[in-house]
């Protein structure tokens, strides 16, 4: 018999983040409601309203001194505004993935467009979708409701269909919809909006009901997602149940089944997961003999009596470099080499233990002959540490921890004295990031394996995951506030040959090379380089494809701007020439800005063409004449700065030739 839990069951981000909102104003003392109950889980708003947080079915019910949460499903538009408008003070708790579906709908055009969505109208999800769309706007649950919403719609009117789907919906049944709008309705704009966590727990439950002979699907019964979950295994699996809690399993139907899997909605909390999974492992057991529990103890005995794996209290007696020497109230000397102290490779003896500490400790060898005890701290740190990894994995608690080493094929984090491996792939949010640069740096993680086959012990983390939640929320945020002329902090992530592309925090800008310097580039990387932090400013938004494009250049450091407060008309200043030609020659005034030296202006006398008084790079005293701003235009003359006489002389020579 055995079972096989879903990794993806459990809280997804939205939920989590909901909750969490919730349970910090409670811990900050206020008093908060939610607008209906915060997630559809009926023991989780129980577990809330005990706390002191109540759901309300009305604006009208929110006391003066209550905080107001929306909820993670979102809301109308309209309810937005009656918030604001009575001056309440609340929280927009609505799922990140939730509020783009609003945008999406809030910029159909009512003129022009009118929007699909793929979901349940009776969801409160669905109702805020359809409360923040201002054009037509319509439902469907499945392939065959969309075909006849297609044949009415296409027969009245011309307009552009914005199509998008309730982050819960059922991924195939999207997919052949998909299939039908690309088929019958050409004129469509379709938005894949369903959250991906919902596409992952919805194919590895597929896959998991399609190997046993037992699901068990964990979730309340009014949760949209938990409902599509059941229908989903229930196509695989015949003998599929759907239980809030432990107490509803069946324990007849777990005895008898060979493999069972078990999977659980996004609004289900881990402790409910874990209750329903030890109630299957106690039944399990009760139906194994005792033949192996017998030989485990007798095992179990024999190591006491060899005196190894036993714990026992210490006190540090002395540090060395390579050992640690405790005292165990033995007569043997109790000593710790500096490997078995940490997991850390990089941590000092003295950083983790001090003379007098007493610490529990796990007995590795005893050298009766040479009178010593080789002891571990590490051992026992992970042992203790084993099992709070395996509640955090059901959890999907985000957990913070330093990089210790970088190894072939990932990164190594210690958390409470266990090793946590990252595999690459799940440690930076870009294949072409570093994995050493990680190393001595704190990060955020969470676990998505703990495993143990016999005493060999794995913990596989990913960093990845939480990256891409936060990036999303920042995606959320830049969105919400984001307009042209503001101005962010950025760094550049890539450069081509057409421009520099800075990450501003989830979201990608693109500085175009004219707008990285005022003078003439060839490549970005003579402005900026990968890594540089740069201040950009938003030039344009392409609110379709979301495309973003960046200012970069200074407006003081404009060479015109400095041409005209420092060097007007008739002003004589150095230059160089950059160029010659047959009419005349081209100067740099300042960088950015080159003028004109007439041939006529040259010298005083007639000359056949610039390069015979002229060579490039040379530098020469010139009068700026006339500026033309609007043309971009410098004129200079070398002649005008020629003393009278000078200028006269050349007259008499001609008059001498004539």
């Amino acid at each position: 018999m055995s079972i096989k839990k879903a990794e993806s069951a459990g809280f997804c981000f939205g939920v989590n983040r909901a909750i969490t909102i919730v349970g910090d104003f409670i811990r900050d003392g206020e008093k908060v409601c939610t607008l209906g109950p915060i997630i559809h889980n009926m023991e989780v708003v129980r577990e809330l309203k005990e706390q002191g947080c109540r759901p309300v079915e009305s604006i009208g019910e929110v006391q003066p001194d209550e905080i107001l949460v929306i909820r993670s499903h979102g809301v109308p538009r309209s309810v937005i505004d009656e918030i604001e408008e009575k001056k309440l003070r609340w929280r927009d708790a609505t799922c990140p993935f939730v509020k783009k579906i609003h945008r999406i709908v809030a910029e159909a055009d009512p003129e022009t467009e009118l929007v699909l969505v793929a979901g349940n109208a009776q969801h409160p999800e669905v109702q805020g979708i359809i409360g923040n769309c201002k054009a037509e706007c319509y439902t469907f649950n499945n392939e065959g409701e969309l075909d006849n919403l297609l044949t009415n719609i296409l027969k009245e009117n011309n307009k552009l269909v914005k199509v998008v789907a309730q982050t819960t919906f059922d991924t195939k049944e999207w997919k052949k919809s998909v299939k039908k709008l690309k088929k019958l309705c050409t004129n469509s704009k379709i938005f894949d909006t369903i959250c991906n966590a919902t596409s992952v727990r919805q194919s590895e439950a597929d896959c998991i009901a399609a190997q046993s002979d037992f699901m068990v699907v964990i979730g309340d019964r009014h949760s949209s997602n938990t409902a599509k979950l059941f229908d989903i295994c229930k196509r695989r699996c015949e003998n599929t149940v759907l239980i809030e809690t432990a107490g509803e399993l069946d324990l007849h139907q777990v005895r008898c089944a060979k493999r069972i899997g078990v999977t659980a909605g996004a609004s289900t909390p881990a402790k409910i997961i874990k209750e329903v999974l030890d109630t299957m492992s106690e039944e399990m057991k009760s139906g194994e003999t005792n033949f192996e529990e017998s030989f485990e103890e007798m095992l179990e005995e024999s190591l006491k009596n060899l005196n190894t794996n036993e714990r026992v209290m210490g006190t540090v007696l002395s540090i060395a470099p390579n050992e640690v020497q405790v005292d165990v109230g033995r007569k043997q000397t109790g000593f710790i080499p500096v490997s078995e102290l940490s997991n850390d490779p990089n941590a000092k003896p003295e950083d983790i233990v001090k003379v007098g500490d007493e610490i529990e400790l796990l007995i590795m060898k005893t050298n009766d002959q040479e009178g010593t005890i080789m002891l571990s701290k590490r051992r026992v740190d992970a042992q203790k540490g084993w099992e709070e990894l395996q509640e955090k994995v059901d959890s999907q608690e985000i957990l913070t921890s330093k990089v210790t080493e970088a190894v072939k094929g990932g990164v190594i984090v210690i958390y409470n004295g266990v090793r946590v491996f990252i595999p690459a792939s799940q440690a930076t949010a870009s294949r072409d990031e570093k994995l050493e640069d990680l190393v001595g740096q704190e990060v955020n993680f969470r676990l998505i394996e703990v495993s143990q086959r016999g005493r060999y012990k794995r913990a596989i983390g990913s960093i990845r995951s939480v990256l891409k939640e936060q990036r999303a929320a920042q995606r959320e945020e830049f969105w919400k506030n984001c307009e042209i002329g503001k101005r962010y902090t950025g760094v550049v992530k890539s450069l081509t040959s057409y421009g520099a592309f800075v990450d501003l925090g989830g979201v990608f800008g693109m500085i175009h090379i004219s707008e990285l310097s005022w003078t003439h580039i060839k490549h970005p990387s003579e402005v900026v380089n990968v890594g540089d932090t740069v201040e950009v400013y938003v030039k344009d938004i392409n609110e379709e494809t979301k495309k973003i494009s960046l200012g970069f250049k200074n407006a003081d450091d404009n060479p015109w701007a400095i041409l005209k407060r420092d060097y007007p008309e008739g002003t004589v200043c150095k230059a160089t020439i950059v160029g010659l030609t047959d009419f005349g020659a081209f100067a740099n005034i300042i960088p950015g800005i080159d003028g004109l030296i007439h041939i006529s202006q040259i010298a005083n006398r007639r000359i056949d063409k610039p390069s015979d008084v002229l060579s490039v790079g040379e530098t020469v005293d010139v009068k700026i004449t006339l500026i033309d701003f609007d043309k971009k235009r410098v004129s200079l003359s070398m002649r005008a700065l020629l003393p009278e006489d000078e200028q006269q002389a050349p007259k008499a020579e001609e008059a001498v030739e004539e």
